[in-house]
C-alpha cells in the first residue's frame, strides 16, 4: 500500500511539474501593437464599415442557421425518447399479461 501511494505521489508531482510551462528567456511578453499614424480616407473607412457590417451578417446568419439545427435536432431526440418511453410502457403492460396469464 505504501508503495502504491508513493507511486501515486510521485507521478502526481512529476505530471504538475510537465505541465508548467517556463516563459521563454529574451522575449516579452506579446502586447497589441500601438496603432501607427496612417492617414484613413474616408473610402477606405466606408469600405471598411461596409465589409465589419456584411461579415456581422453573415456571422449573424450563421448563428441563426446552427441555432435551427440545434433545435431541430433536439426535437428530433425528444421524439426519440417519447417513443423509448412508449415501447418500454408498452412492454411493461405485455409482460404483466403474460405474467398474468402463467399465474391462472
Amino acid at each position: 500500500m505504501n508503495k502504491l501511494l508513493a507511486t501515486l505521489f510521485s507521478a502526481l508531482i512529476a505530471t504538475s511539474a510537465y505541465a508548467q510551462t517556463t516563459a521563454p528567456s529574451g522575449t516579452t511578453p506579446a502586447t497589441p501593437a500601438a496603432p501607427s499614424a496612417q492617414l484613413n480616407t474616408g473610402a477606405s473607412e466606408g469600405a471598411g464599415a461596409k465589409a465589419r457590417s456584411d461579415a456581422e451578417k453573415a456571422d449573424a446568419k450563421a448563428q441563426e442557421k446552427s441555432a435551427k439545427a440545434d433545435a431541430k435536432a433536439d426535437k428530433k431526440v425528444a421524439k426519440a425518447n417519447a417513443d423509448a418511453k412508449k415501447a418500454k410502457a408498452k412492454a411493461k403492460a405485455e409482460a404483466a399479461e403474460d405474467k398474468a396469464e402463467a399465474s391462472k
